[in-house]
């Protein structure tokens, strides 16, 4: 991780993409809430959930749709302003994992969509442990874009080459949720598979999402955009991606 006000500057980039954010990031299949609802042993319905690093309400609106009573929590200025047009209907706090504006024990469960990895686990796991009742549980999920696949894998190395001190994947999860057992959690893991169907248009949105780019000017990101395009249009000639990911799912439950 780098200094901290750097990884703050980085994380609130998003907001000035948020409505590529809204429009070109994958959401999540059925079998992601039935996992967490396995691994915790409850149903999220009519439990009182934080979506924290919420962003534009992806993982909140489907928490809602299985009938949670969802609050989603984001710092970012722009991503609130998505936020509040994509989702109207469902309540938003200002705030961050690393200090949650909540009280003791009144949640069942604080959830981590693609965000856990912006927060600092040293300040942000007792917090979740504070805000949770007896038996709760902190989750965090990933959406991987699976690099055993060659097109990925040679869309990961040409974002490497363009912006060597920007991209980096995700391949430090495992470290990110090693902090859980250690605080006393009782954790459990899964990893699912699947895929979504997008033009290539649609992958280049999602790319301007990324922190590599979004942290980027339009003029400084408009060059490593059309090379993608142009590796992407030979790889699908006829501008249609299936995009394959692993959803790496982690489920920390309170004790008590």
């Amino acid at each position: 991780m780098t200094g901290s006000r750097n990884h703050r500057e980085v994380a609130l980039s998003f907001g000035a993409v948020a409505a590529e954010y809204d429009r070109g990031r994958p959401g999540y299949p059925d079998e992601l809430f039935d996992t967490v609802e396995r691994l915790w042993g409850r149903s999220l319905k009519e439990a009182r959930v934080l979506d924290v690093g919420a962003g534009t309400g992806i993982a909140t609106r489907l928490l809602a749709a299985r009938g949670a009573d969802v609050v989603a929590v984001d710092p970012s200025d722009g991503m609130a302003a998505q936020f509040l047009l994509s989702s109207p209907t469902l309540p938003l706090v200002r705030g961050d994992g690393d200090d949650l504006p909540f009280h003791d024990a009144s949640a069942d469960l604080i959830t981590y969509a693609q965000a856990f990895h912006w927060t600092h686990p040293e300040r942000s796991v007792p917090e979740a442990i504070r805000v949770l009742r007896p038996g709760g549980a902190l989750a965090t999920w990933w959406n991987v874009q699976d690099e055993t696949v060659p097109w990925v894998r040679a869309r990961a190395e040409r974002m490497a080459a363009a912006l060597p001190d920007r991209y980096h994947g995700y391949g430090g999860i495992s470290a990110h949720t090693s902090h859980f057992a250690p605080a006393g959690l009782a954790v459990e893991r899964a990893v699912l598979r699947w895929e979504r169907q997008l033009t290539v248009e649609h992958v280049l949105t999602d790319l301007t999402s990324r922190s590599y780019l979004a942290s980027l000017g339009p003029e400084e990101r408009a060059p490593v955009l059309a090379v993608e395009r142009e590796a992407m249009l030979a790889e699908f000639p006829d501008g249609v991606v299936v995009e394959p990911f692993t959803l790496d799912v982690t489920v920390a439950v309170k004790r008590g």
